[in-house]
């Protein structure tokens, strides 16, 4: 017999006990030892104790509260924080993507919430905590070799600063559990990209000298309440989490098993981010997911009856049953672009297959929805995007390119591309140089393959690239990449772009960078501007003003040029009316 069996053996053993008891029954197979005469009064003073407790009734009453993990009558049945909570500081390292830096403002505004300061000094921290990547080895390893030395630091630092703590949230935590805690014993709390609510308990446990881990993933965690912590450069741009979690099962990813199935926030709690972010002054906000334009919110039952089903880009399938009713990507982005008209809204990362004609039509209407979108194409094969499980032929992909163009013209595309994957022929290869000399992006993100375990690469696919080969093809990708690029943002030479302003350029601290509606960079001398319209005195540029800049030159990587008067989104044709009637 089994644990497990025992203890249910022993739990229905002690009932029928009890039972036989309060009904008189004194049967000796019930007992570990024979009953002795006071039973019989130990059975009386029993059943007084029970008629003067909690009927059934009064359970029943106390099951109609609703369940909340963050209400505050919930708080006092928690494992106690520790009681050194107030004076600790926390320390934040953030790899990967954005939705990461969406996971470090959540984890943040958790723990903030329990009594923890911030610090942006590691030699300063109580706890440091890393908030890792799993998308690819290399940055993994990365991650490795930061722990590493984060342990010999811990060990270097034992007597001055005995309790400090490492933790690993995200990605990597929910991947390789066993092996941070238990084999290489690098880390005392783990918590997954679901968990992060339980990081107060997890911190508690390990400054009781225990090795803490959650790295359980939900079916319905979206963090809706946790309103997060932004820490935007100079407070002008924001990213806001909209939904979490992957259903495209590709082949090659990893990412619907580090972050689960796919769940949306409620549209009501992201306006209301949205909302506040707008009465901070933050002039750019982008909506995070890790399939974004699959947006789908069920909160409520009326979204749920609703007729809605998934509209594809034509060309397009899934994996996955066509899902029906919620409100859609297209009524979210809506609802977010009439917040702030002068709010520029950005998306990413979405999938090619999600882009009907009405999302592509309201981008091309609002103003303040910036006319560039990443498409990730990964290949220009379709051969190997069939073996990517992508959903899509090199043929459509191309129809949806086209598509694009023409509903909204001069839009700035991206793309993300993979070489070397399974079974990868050098026709493939030569079909997405192809492909990248099609279409013309102006921004991309290229990696060589990394085999990831528990994808359907892993256990159906053979990675029989040789590494020079990827390393090799990879070269030749960022090459063709590059030129057309170059030739793309070459085009917008003589044109009048409306820029964002970050800050200082990291190569001069004479100059200043931002970067306009497709999402590339701009930089142009720091000078004293006129303000807008007709006002004639000279206002310095600051980080978070919009500013219409002449661009002069162009490569591969950004443009330059030289500004030419403060603006908004609102007055742009305002400002270049101005400007055209002033070099007339």
């Amino acid at each position: 017999m089994n644990i497990s069996s025992s203890f249910r053996f022993c739990r229905f053993t002690f009932r029928k006990c009890l039972s036989r008891r309060l009904q008189g029954d004194t049967c000796d197979r019930y007992y570990c030892s024979k009953p002795s005469s006071t039973d019989g009064t130990r059975v009386v003073q029993l059943k007084n104790k029970l008629a003067c407790g909690p009927s059934f009734q009064d359970f029943i009453k106390s099951s109609d509260k609703s369940y909340d993990a963050c209400n505050d009558e919930f708080d006092e049945y928690h494992i106690p924080e520790c009681t050194t909570a107030r004076s600790q500081k926390v320390y934040f390292e953030t790899y990967g993507c954005q939705m990461n830096v969406s996971d470090t403002e959540i984890a943040w505004s958790i723990l903030q919430k329990a009594g923890y300061s911030r610090t942006h000094e590691l030699p300063e921290a109580d706890v440091v905590l890393l908030v890792t990547c799993s998308i690819r080895e290399k940055a993994e390893q990365t991650i490795w070799n930061r722990l590493k030395h984060l342990t010999a630091l811990k060990k270097r630092c034992q007597k001055h600063k005995p309790s400090l703590k490492i933790g690993v949230l995200g990605c990597m935590a929910e991947r390789l559990k066993t092996k941070l805690l238990e084999q290489e014993k690098l880390v005392d709390v783990i918590a997954g990209p679901d968990a992060y609510r339980d990081l107060p308990r997890l911190l508690s446990l390990g400054y009781r000298g225990q090795r803490a881990s959650n790295v359980l993933l939900s079916l319905e965690e979206t963090y809706a309440d946790v309103m997060p912590v932004h820490q935007t450069p100079e407070g002008h741009s924001a990213f806001v989490s909209i939904m979490r979690g992957c259903d495209n099962m590709c082949s090659y990813c990893i990412v619907p098993f580090t972050r689960g199935r796919e769940r949306s926030r409620p549209l009501s709690s992201i306006l209301e981010e949205v909302r506040m972010l707008s009465d901070q002054g933050v002039k750019e906000v982008t909506l995070l997911g890790q399939n974004v334009n699959s947006y789908r919110d069920l909160s409520e039952q009326h979204f749920i009856c609703s007729e809605g089903s998934t509209q594809l880009s034509r060309g397009f399938k899934t994996v996955y049953r066509t899902k029906k009713g919620g409100l859609l990507f297209s009524d979210l982005l809506d609802k977010v672009s009439q917040i702030d008209p002068d709010m520029r809204i950005r998306f990413t990362s979405p999938h090619p297959k999600d882009f009907p004609d009405e999302v592509l039509q309201l981008i091309q209407e609002r103003r303040n929805i910036c006319k560039q979108i990443h498409l990730p194409a990964q290949s220009g094969s379709s051969q190997v995007l069939r073996a990517m499980r992508r959903g899509y032929t090199r043929e459509a992909y191309l129809d949806l390119v086209e598509n694009i163009r023409e509903i909204i013209p001069g839009v700035s595309l991206s793309s993300d591309f993979i070489t070397g994957f399974c079974g990868e022929t050098e026709e493939d290869h030569q079909q997405t140089l192809s492909l990248v000399r099609e279409v013309g992006y102006n921004v991309g993100f290229l990696f060589a393959y990394s085999m990831r375990k528990k994808t359907h690469a892993y256990h159906r696919l053979q990675d029989d690239v040789p590494t020079p080969v990827k390393q090799r093809r990879l070269e030749e990708l960022i090459s063709v990449f590059r030129e057309e690029a170059a030739k793309v943002n070459m085009a917008l030479i003589g044109s009048t772009q409306l820029v964002l302003v970050e800050g200082e350029s990291k190569r001069s601290s004479e100059e200043l960078c931002g970067r306009n509606d497709g999402n590339m960079k701009v930089v142009f001398p720091k000078t004293g501007l006129p303000a807008q319209q007709k006002k004639p005195q000279m206002v310095p540029i600051t980080p978070g003003d919009y500013v219409l800049v002449k661009i002069t030159s162009a490569n591969s990587q950004c443009l330059r040029g030289h500004a030419l008067i403060h603006t908004s989104l609102n007055e742009r044709k305002t400002s270049e009316h101005l400007l055209s009637k002033q070099t007339m």
